[in-house]
């Protein structure tokens, strides 16, 4: 049976949002990886650091804060692992999405309470010196955009290159 070449130009179309997604997750598994490797990777290195910095937004209480402080860099690291692997990506991008959504959060609060904090994204962190003005906006900016990829991640998380499509196709 043959077509017609409007029939084959509709099907073309139709299909280019499914041959463009995977490389676009790709590349969103892959920015949003390397930042937290590297944003928890910096944070290993000075876990005292890193306590200082989560007391600084002042919003848990000390013994919850050096939880957090100390068990944030390894979960960091693991779900950057497992989005450059693209091995369970939609569970990695769930967690990188309620990541985001709490530093968001977490970042608005020490702004509209007027602390003057570096947000120890990517290591260092606390109180700013004197004279120094924190920019929440483009940390907030940041983050949305890494919300974005990860959200993205969950709603499409077979990308091209992953260790999920590798194990789970079939041919």
């Amino acid at each position: 049976m043959s077509t017609t070449k409007s029939e084959d130009t509709r099907d073309a179309k139709a299909s280019t949002p499914e041959k463009i997604l995977p490389w676009v997750g790709l590349g969103a598994r892959l920015l949003t990886g390397v930042v937290w490797v590297i944003a928890g990777g910096i944070k290993l290195s000075d876990l005292k650091q890193s306590v200082y910095a989560v007391n600084a937004y002042q919003i848990l209480p000390t013994g919850l804060a050096r939880v957090v402080g100390i068990g944030l860099p390894l979960l960091e690291v693991g779900v950057g692992v497992l989005l450059i692997l693209g091995l369970a990506t939609q569970a990695a991008g769930a967690l990188s999405t309620v990541m985001q959504l709490a530093f968001i959060i977490g970042i608005s609060a020490a702004w509209a309470r007027g602390l003057s904090i570096d947000c120890g994204c990517f290591g260092g962190g606390g109180q700013l010196a004197a004279g120094q003005h924190p920019v929440y906006i483009w940390d907030i900016l940041r983050d949305v955009g890494l919300l974005l990829c990860s959200a993205l991640l969950v709603w499409r998380p077979r990308t091209k290159f992953s260790a999920d499509q590798m194990i789970f196709t079939t041919k």
